[in-house]
């Protein structure tokens, strides 16, 4: 089966409401010579209904606080673009980003204009993505976003057949999808990405191989495929616990999964990570940002962002966020401070899922300088005797067995450096 097993390292520091360490960090760029985030991430919490299996911050607001989480979310976007280099990627998810006001978007498309280095998105060599569900997805809106420099779209379809996603609460039409896309590429986004879910009660392969092969009919470049995760405090969680449904076997977990290597391999989509396909050239650049463990920042209630060393998530609660402004710095939750063990487990973590996998010479100098190498190899050749994990070369990657254990190697690299 793919492993699912959640990596949730402890964070450094629970902080309540506190204040970023951003303000603090600009000198500290210049000073240590790294390179400025060309990444942005922005989070909108606002959704119609919470399906049962998500664990992201959303809510269903029925105060319509969307003109004021607009004016708080442009006064944090103006803080934060002191310390943005030239923007590459930008990715707005939530949450349902389709919800917010087509005016709204205008100011906000407007104020990253105004105040972010754009100039790759203008050229059309940098990428923009706004997470949509279908039945929010009108032509004024796309062509709203077209006007603001988005180029992508992420699709959240997660089944087309009516029965599964009933049984993940999710309140869409999947007939309306397809007009959707309509609407998408005849604003002129040829960039399209669809999101699956796998695995779900009830749901046989045979069901699984059409939403594959309905998701390709749409002429996507992009499919994210997840197996379904039954995450805690979610009411997926709750419900399978009642004993209202029966979670997919093992067995047919693994065999979903690797009838989606092998479907969409066909297709000309390959596997660059565990769970998301694309044609070449198509992979999310803005994913491929986090997995690489390269800088970004983050606007919005819930954002989590990483600059030089520095990480911190703000705090995941709408009223807080909309009534705190620490001269335009969002009040966060988490924090972790630089530390060369955490960072190399980060990377371990997230690159071992990458078809490209881990850089082994700069992972092996990593863990030499924290007094773990023998520790890291010895986790290294276990996995590769397992024929989890190619190590030849100077590149540490999963095998297409390896893929069915993705968190379970890299638990055990990151196990190494305790």
């Amino acid at each position: 089966m793919p492993d699912d097993i959640a990596i949730r390292l402890p964070m450094q520091r629970s902080l309540g409401t506190a204040r970023q360490p951003a303000e603090g960090i600009s000198p500290l760029l210049a000073r240590e010579g790294h390179s400025r985030p060309r990444s942005l991430y922005i989070h909108m919490p606002f959704c119609t209904h919470k399906c049962h299996y998500c664990d992201f911050y959303s809510i269903v607001d029925t105060r319509d606080r969307q003109q004021a989480f607009t004016d708080r979310l442009v006064r944090e976007l103006t803080t934060l673009a002191a310390l943005a280099g030239p923007i590459d990627t930008i990715f707005v998810g939530g949450g349902t980003p389709s919800l917010l006001r087509p005016d709204l978007w205008r100011r906000l498309l407007a104020a990253l204009d105004d105040h972010y280095d754009l100039a790759a998105l203008r050229s059309g060599s940098a990428e923009f993505t706004v997470e949509c569900n279908p039945e929010t997805v009108t032509p004024e809106l796309v062509s709203v976003l077209v006007e603001g420099g988005v180029n992508r779209i992420s699709m959240g379809a997660q089944s087309f057949d009516r029965r599964h996603l009933q049984t993940l609460e999710r309140r869409h039409d999947p007939d309306r999808l397809p007009l959707a896309c309509q609407h998408i590429r005849a604003a002129g986004i040829t960039r399209l990405s669809i999101d699956l879910i796998s695995a779900v009660p009830g749901q046989s392969i045979d069901d699984w191989d059409r939403d594959l092969r309905t998701a390709l009919a749409l002429r996507t470049e992009h499919i994210s495929a997840y197996t379904l995760t039954y995450e805690s405090g979610t009411a997926m969680t709750a419900r399978l616990h009642r004993g209202e449904f029966a979670k997919a076997s093992d067995d047919l977990e693994a065999d979903m999964y690797e009838h989606t290597v092998a479907v969409l391999r066909d297709a000309g989509l390959d596997r660059y990570e565990v769970s998301n396909y694309a044609r070449p050239g198509a992979e999310c650049r803005h994913n491929l940002a986090y997995w690489r463990q390269d800088f970004w920042l983050a606007a919005g209630p819930s954002a989590s962002a990483h600059v030089a060393g520095w990480r911190w998530k703000n705090t995941p609660r709408l009223d807080e966020y909309l009534g705190t402004d620490d001269d335009g710095f969002a009040p966060i939750c988490e924090l972790e401070q630089p530390d060369p063990t955490r960072a190399l487990m980060d990377r371990l973590m997230t690159g071992i899922r990458l078809r490209e996998g881990v850089d082994a010479a700069r992972a092996i100098r990593d863990a030499t300088r924290i007094g773990k190498e023998q520790e890291l190899r010895a986790a290294v050749h276990a996995a590769e005797k397992n024929a989890w994990l190619t190590a030849s070369g100077d590149r540490w990657s999963l095998t297409d067995a390896g893929f069915l254990f993705a968190d379970r190697v890299a638990a055990d690299l990151i196990g190494a450096l305790i």
